[in-house]
């Protein structure tokens, strides 16, 4: 049994949203974020990231410039937008809220019911 998870839909977004409120990355530097802060347990396919970072580009949640990775190549970095740490805010009171009546729904017991 492997210990990555599969991402939940809906939370691709709020995952880019965190990794790029803790600095400005390019686009795979926000995908080993993602590894990163979820301690390796959860992957994000390329083909899944950019989509995703175009659409909270074109949101107006994120804004970008070009400049230079650390391997010397040209890349596109990604930045919060004030709108962008709205949604984060709200997408993590959110996640709070679900991930909380799943562990209620979860610990229930016949004698409860």
């Amino acid at each position: 049994m492997s210990d990555r998870l599969d991402l939940l839909p809906g939370t691709l977004e709020l995952l880019i949203l965190k990794a790029v409120s803790l600095g400005a990355l390019h686009g795979y530097g926000v995908l080993l974020r993602i590894q990163q802060i979820s301690g390796g347990a959860l992957d994000v396919e390329q083909g899944a990231l950019y989509p995703a970072l175009y659409r909270l580009e074109r949101g107006g949640f994120l804004d970008t410039a070009w400049g230079i990775s650390d391997n010397n190549r040209r890349a596109k970095f990604y930045r919060l937008t004030p709108a962008g740490r709205g949604r984060l805010r709200a997408a993590t009171e959110a996640w709070r809220r679900t991930a909380g009546a799943m562990t209620a729904a979860l610990r229930a017991r016949e004698d409860e019911v």
